[in-house]
């Protein structure tokens, strides 16, 4: 379904969700920070370890600062923590913390640490691109499955490009700054993720589009054949749609069909098969509708 399209923005994606299920849209996508004039929505994300590593780092992080939510719209209630945990083989394969890891979790409760973590092989893949200068980035791993995944929906007649990759801790801090003075922190929340709270900084998350701008980063983009080509095939070459549908009380953000993120094909294809639509599911980590 396609919700005001002709939108410049997800803020009609925010007004839609308000009045009908009285929520404030969160966007994980910000690659450009707004005019005060005019505020806008966001386009907005290995070593092995011990054993221990997958339960040892589900709980929230202290440090993370609190913030309170928009005062005419009441939040959204956090569902209980999910309990899904992978299966037995993948089980440890990678940590949860170290930002080189496939599996490492970013969200509103775990920062990345360092916060201004550099990924050391970032390289422009070789696929269409519309994006300039660092976010036409992602590491390594990702920027190969990314070639493998474009190259194969380009032979089913399917248009994708890259829209946005790579975002560094300085970009974040422009950003969600310019966000702040031009709307406060709080609705600033809504629209941008926090400095060192981005898995566009890991290297290993990637918006896409289709090339002619239809929808992009609004929810209709859905509909668009680049996105159900994305969802319906992204597991074979590693990738998940990491926001879905009306899973944002667990993952902090709305429906952002745009949004892929790189786990590895054989977890992103677990995932599938067992119907588990987050990383917080998934590895049975608390749910992370909002700052600690």
């Amino acid at each position: 379904m396609c919700y005001q399209c002709g939108s410049p923005s997800r803020r009609s994606f925010s007004r839609f969700l308000a009045a009908g299920a009285g929520l404030t849209v969160l966007a994980a996508c910000t690659p450009e920070a707004p005019k005060a004039v005019a505020p806008s929505s966001s386009t907005a994300s290995s070593a092995a370890p011990s054993p221990s590593a997958v339960t040892a780092s589900a709980g929230p992080t202290p440090d993370a600062a609190t913030v309170g939510q928009s005062p005419e719209v009441p939040s959204p209630t956090p569902s209980p923590s999910p309990s899904p945990s992978p299966s037995a083989t993948l089980a440890r394969q990678f940590s949860l913390d170290d930002p080189a890891s496939p599996w490492v979790i970013v969200n509103k409760h775990r920062p990345l640490k360092p916060a201004d973590y550099v990924p050391a092989d970032l390289v422009r893949p070789a696929v269409a691109i519309s994006a300039v200068g660092e976010a036409a980035l992602l590491n390594n791993t990702t920027a190969a499955a990314a070639e493998a995944m474009f190259a194969a929906a380009a032979r089913d007649g399917v248009a994708m490009v890259l829209a946005s990759g790579y975002r560094s801790y300085n970009t974040q801090v422009t950003t969600y700054n310019g966000y702040v003075a031009a709307r406060g922190q709080a609705d600033a929340d809504t629209a941008s993720a926090r400095p060192g709270h981005s898995e566009h900084q890991t290297g290993w998350a990637f918006d896409i589009g289709d090339g002619g701008g239809s929808c992009s980063f609004e929810p209709c983009f859905a509909d668009q054949p680049a996105a159900s080509w994305a969802k319906a095939n992204g597991h074979r070459f590693g990738f998940v749609v990491r926001y879905p549908w009306m899973l944002h009380p667990i993952t902090g953000y709305y429906y952002e069909p745009w949004h892929l993120r790189y786990v590895g094909v054989e977890a992103a294809t677990d995932m599938l098969n067992r119907g588990v639509g987050t990383l917080e599911e998934y590895f049975g980590l608390e749910a992370a509708a909002g700052y600690l």
